[in-house]
C-alpha cells in the first residue's frame, strides 16, 4: 500500500508531514468536553470510531467501479457484439451478417439460438439517417426480432408482430441530432442514440428448409439515407465457420469498452451522477481514457467482483421470480413493474434488476405481452431444487404434446458463461426437429439427457456439457395459451449420476 502524505498545520502554525495513520489517529473523536459541558449535537462520528479502511483513493475507486460495471450492463453487451464483429469479422456499418445455417458454439454470444439462422447488423447515425428494408412475411419465410439503441434498449420489434406487421417495408431510422423532415413511404424510428444494431432469426416457413430462410434473408438491404436514390450493393458476412467472441469482458478491459460507449453517445439527465462518479476512474466524454494505477487495480478486481456477485444473484434468485411456484424454472424474460426492459421508475432506476437480466439475456422485446411469440424457460435446479452441477448427467422428461404452435428446443449453456459449450459433437440443442431421429417413450414423449457423456444407447437424445456447469433452456416457439396461463407444467430435470 503506497504511504500518502498529508500537510497538517502545528500548534504552532507550522507545516509537519504525517502519515495517513496518523493523520487518522489526529481526527480520531476524543471525549474532551467543554468547561460548559456542552458539544455539538453531530458533526462527527461517535467517541472512538475508526475507518474501515485506510486506502480511501482505492475504495472509493473500486465502490465506484463496480457500481458501473452493473449500470452499464445493457450498453456493454450490445457494444461487444460490435466490438467483435468489426475486429474479429471485418464488418463495416450497414454490412449484414447473415448465418447460412444455425449457429454452433463458434457464435460465442449471450444464450443465443442455434434453432434458426441469425441475421445482424451495426451502424452510426452520425453519418446520418439509415435505411432498413425489410421483406415481407410470408410463405418465403419471416424475421422475427428486435433493434436496439446503444443502452440495448428495443427502439422497434421487426416482423409480424413488430412495427412492420409482417408486411416489410422501409424502416428509417435517425439520430438524436435529427432535424429534419421524414420522406414519404417509411416508417421512421428515432433512435436516442447513435449506434444502434439488430439481431434477427430468419424463421423457415412450413415446409421450407434452412436454405430457404438464408436465402430469405439476403433480401434485406441496410444503408444510408443519403444512398437511397442508388443504394450501393449489399454486403453480407456469413460467420457460420468463423469465431464470433460477442461475451464482455471481466477484467479491465470491461472498462475499455465502457469509455468507447460514453465517448460516442448523449449524456441522459438519469446518468449524470454516475458520469461524475466515472471521471475518478479516468472515463470522462470527450476525453482520453485516463485510468492511474490505483484505477486499474480498482476497475480489473471490481469487474471480477461483479461476475461473481451476478452468478450468486441468480444461484439465489427469488423464489416470486419463477415460472411456477412448485418447478425449477425461471422465465428469461424478467421484465420491469411495467413489462418492459429498462427498469426505469418515476422515483429510481433498478440498477441490479437491471443487470442481471442483461447479464444472461440481449434482445429482448420493447414489452412482453401476456402471450409472446417465445417462451424461453431456464432450469435453474433439478426437480429437489438442488442447483445443477457441473460433471453430472441429468434427464428430462419432454411430453409428447407440447404446448407450442411452432416448435420446441432445449438448449444447453455453460453456466459460467451463458454461452454455448464447445463439445468435439459440436451438439448445442435438440429440438422438435430432431424428433425423427430420437429414442421415444412409450407414450409418445421423449427423454433428454445433459452431461458430459450419454447413457448407452441415447446418443441421439443427449446433449453433451465436457462437464461444464449447465443451464438448460427450454425454449416454446409460439407458445400456446396452456403455456402462457400456465395450466401446462414442464417436468423437472432429474439427477441421473
Amino acid at each position: 500500500m503506497n504511504r500518502r502524505e498529508f500537510l497538517v498545520p502545528t500548534s504552532a502554525g507550522a507545516l509537519a508531514s504525517l502519515s495517513l495513520s496518523n493523520v487518522v489517529s489526529a481526527l480520531t473523536p476524543s471525549p474532551a468536553i467543554a468547561e460548559d459541558g456542552q458539544e455539538p449535537l453531530g458533526g462527527q462520528p461517535p467517541l472512538g470510531s475508526k475507518p474501515s479502511v485506510t486506502d480511501f483513493d482505492y475504495q472509493i475507486k473500486y465502490h465506484r467501479a463496480f457500481e458501473a460495471v452493473l449500470w452499464n450492463m445493457p450498453a456493454i453487451a450490445i457494444y461487444s457484439f460490435r466490438r467483435a464483429a468489426f475486429e474479429n469479422l471485418g464488418l463495416k456499418d450497414n454490412d449484414i451478417i447473415a448465418y447460412s445455417a444455425p449457429a454452433k458454439p463458434k457464435l460465442e454470444a449471450i444464450t443465443a439460438n442455434s434453432t434458426t439462422p441469425y441475421i445482424s447488423a451495426f451502424t452510426d447515425l452520425r453519418n446520418g439517417p439509415v435505411v432498413l428494408e425489410v421483406p415481407i412475411a410470408g410463405p418465403d419465410g419471416s424475421v422475427y426480432g428486435q433493434v436496439v439503441d446503444a443502452w440495448q434498449f428495443t427502439i422497434a420489434d421487426v416482423g409480424p408482430s413488430g412495427i412492420d406487421k409482417g408486411a416489410g417495408g422501409k424502416l428509417l431510422f435517425t439520430g438524436p441530432d435529427f432535424k429534419g423532415d421524414v420522406p414519404a413511404g417509411y416508417i421512421h424510428v428515432a433512435s436516442p442514440n447513435f449506434r444502434i444494431a439488430f439481431a434477427f432469426r430468419s424463421v423457415p416457413a412450413p415446409g421450407r428448409s434452412t436454405a430457404d430462410a438464408y436465402a430469405y434473408a439476403k433480401r434485406l438491404r441496410m444503408y444510408y439515407l443519403s444512398e437511397a436514390a442508388s443504394p450501393p450493393q449489399q454486403r453480407f458476412v456469413d460467420p457460420i465457420n468463423e469465431r464470433y467472441p460477442t461475451l464482455p469482458f471481466y477484467d479491465g478491459r470491461h472498462f475499455e469498452d465502457m469509455h468507447a460507449i460514453l465517448s460516442v453517445e448523449p449524456v441522459r439527465e438519469q446518468d449524470k451522477v454516475m458520469m461524475g462518479m466515472l471521471t475518478s476512474l479516468g472515463i470522462q466524454k470527450g476525453k482520453p481514457f485516463t485510468p492511474d494505477a490505483t484505477a486499474k487495480r480498482a476497475m480489473e478486481q471490481a469487474a471480477v467482483d461483479a461476475w461473481f456477485y451476478l452468478q450468486q444473484w441468480f444461484d439465489n434468485m427469488p423464489r416470486d421470480r419463477f415460472f411456477w411456484p412448485d418447478r425449477q424454472y425461471a422465465s428469461l424474460l424478467m421484465a420491469d413493474d411495467s413489462r418492459k426492459f429498462t427498469w426505469v421508475y418515476d422515483d429510481r432506476i433498478d440498477l441490479i434488476d437491471r443487470a442481471a437480466e442483461y447479464f444472461w439475456c440481449t434482445y429482448m422485446p420493447k414489452e412482453l405481452s401476456n402471450s409472446p411469440a417465445t417462451q424461453y424457460l431456464m432450469a435453474m435446479a433439478d426437480k429437489d431444487g438442488r442447483r445443477l452441477e457441473g460433471g453430472k448427467l441429468y434427464k428430462v422428461d419432454v411430453p409428447a404434446e407440447m404446448p407450442v404452435k411452432q416448435f420446441w428446443a432445449l438448449t444447453v449453456y455453460d453456466r459460467a458463461t451463458n454461452a454455448f459449450i464447445y463439445t468435439d459433437e459440436n451438439r448445442t440443442t435438440l429440438s422438435s426437429y430432431d424428433l425423427p431421429t430420437m429414442k421415444k417413450n412409450a407414450d409418445g414423449g421423449v427423454t433428454l439427457f445433459v452431461g458430459p457423456a450419454a447413457p448407452v444407447g441415447m446418443e441421439a437424445n443427449w446433449i453433451p456439457t465436457r462437464g461444464k456447469r449447465p443451464l438448460p433452456a427450454m425454449r416454446f416457439y409460439g407458445p400456446t395459451e396452456a403455456l402462457n396461463s400456465k395450466t401446462f407444467k414442464m417436468p423437472d430435470f432429474e439427477l441421473v449420476s
